[in-house]
């Protein structure tokens, strides 16, 4: 029987996704929209759940559903760019979280070093290439290896909070 971190038994059961959603939508996480080229087209989807990995090599990592049909393009590229949006951009953030064909009518950008695409407003972005990628029940951790990154201005982060967006305040 499998023992949690105080020392309790826990049952074959399992844990409510509701309360799973519930007590961890308690932490407030940034918002990213992982893009990339497939074909010519620009593609991209909706991220919260991106981190920094490694300082040495350079690697981060984000989570993926394994249903996504923007992913396995994105592998096949090869690269990919992480944006982090700023406070003023949760309309981008639900246009990327949608499914949909075309995410990127009307949204500006340019390309990172590796052809995928750099979102007007975004307040950093992160270029990289395909590391690895771990199954983890039903999503995916991809790393991913930096090979260029910037600030692209000085703002505040989009958050995501309890099922909903919100802004960060010193």
């Amino acid at each position: 029987m499998p023992i949690d971190l105080h020392g309790n038994a826990s049952g074959p059961q399992g844990i409510d996704a509701a309360r799973f959603r519930q007590v961890l939508g308690h932490f407030a996480t940034g918002v990213t929209v992982v893009t990339g080229t497939v074909d010519g087209h620009a593609v991209g989807l909706a991220v919260n759940s991106f981190t920094s990995v490694s300082l040495a090599p350079e690697l981060v990592a984000f989570c993926v559903g394994v249903g996504s049909s923007t992913w396995p393009g994105l592998r096949t590229a090869g690269s990919f760019c992480v944006n982090v949006l700023a406070e003023d951009q949760e309309a981008l953030s639900r246009a990327f979280a949608a499914h949909g064909p075309d995410r990127f009518q009307g949204v500006g950008w340019r390309p990172a070093p590796s052809g995928a695409p750099v979102l007007a407003g975004a307040l950093a972005w992160v270029d990289c290439t395909v590391e690895a990628e771990h199954p983890a029940g039903d999503h995916l951790i991809v790393v991913g290896r930096v090979h260029a990154l910037d600030v692209e201005h000085e703002g505040r982060p989009l958050i995501f909070y309890r099922g909903g967006y919100g802004r960060f305040e010193l």
